[in-house]
């Protein structure tokens, strides 16, 4: 099992049946491969959709069913389509259960950074600010480390996304929360030990006494 199925896979078993949920780019959108098929989730695409289905297969896609990175999407029964601004309306106004975001860095405070570096250039923010503002429940999904450097930090050197904590960070190694603003420790990845997400991360984490592997 490769990095982004093991983060995929538990990002999964945070959703709930009735949750309206936006997955953005990258490792999120893979979350819907491993819903359990007894769940009634609904999947939003901030560009105006509720109700996205599998990739379609190849030759089958429409032209004018894409998500909000232009990708080919398809639309289950009882999907509904409309304007970006009133999709941008439900996130806006607190009606996107979850959210599950990429993410550059995430610092000890929850704090996530993962719209632009600086000195590339980029479209523009998308919308990242809006979810990680407006969404019930944020979740990053991120490999832990880059090119050998922590993606959980003690400070973000990146712009910030937003000015409000995420939930809950899920990588390849481990899941981190944030209760009273303190990274903390709840699972490390199978075949993962504490000692090797303390050596391999930049912020300091509060563990417990017993941390339990993730159960993928």
């Amino acid at each position: 099992m490769d990095a982004q199925e093991i983060i995929a896979r538990r990002v999964a078993q945070e959703l709930h049946s009735g949750d309206l949920v936006n997955l953005g780019i990258g490792i999120p959108t893979l979350v819907a491969n491993y819903v359990s098929p007894d769940l009634k989730v609904f999947f939003q695409s901030e560009n105006g959709l509720i109700g996205t289905g599998p990739i379609p297969e190849q030759g089958l896609s429409d032209p004018l069913l894409t998500d909000a990175g232009g990708r080919p999407i398809s639309a289950l029964p009882g999907a509904s389509t409309f304007d970006s601004a009133m999709s941008f309306g439900f996130i806006r106004g607190g009606h996107v259960d979850v959210s599950v975001l990429g993410g550059l860095q995430v610092d000890a405070l929850g704090h996530l950074a993962n719209w632009m570096i600086p000195g590339k250039m980029v479209p523009g923010m998308g919308g990242a600010m809006d979810l990680v503002s407006g969404a019930r429940r944020v979740i990053v999904a991120m490999q832990h480390a880059a090119k050998g450097k922590s993606k959980i930090v003690a400070k973000c050197s990146l712009p910030l996304t937003s000015a409000r904590p995420v939930h809950l960070v899920v990588t390849d190694m481990a899941v981190i929360a944030f209760p009273d603003g303190r990274a903390t420790l709840l699972e490390t990845a199978p075949g993962i030990s504490v000692g090797e997400v303390m050596a391999v991360t930049d912020a300091e984490l509060v563990v417990h006494d017993k941390i339990p592997e993730m159960k993928i």
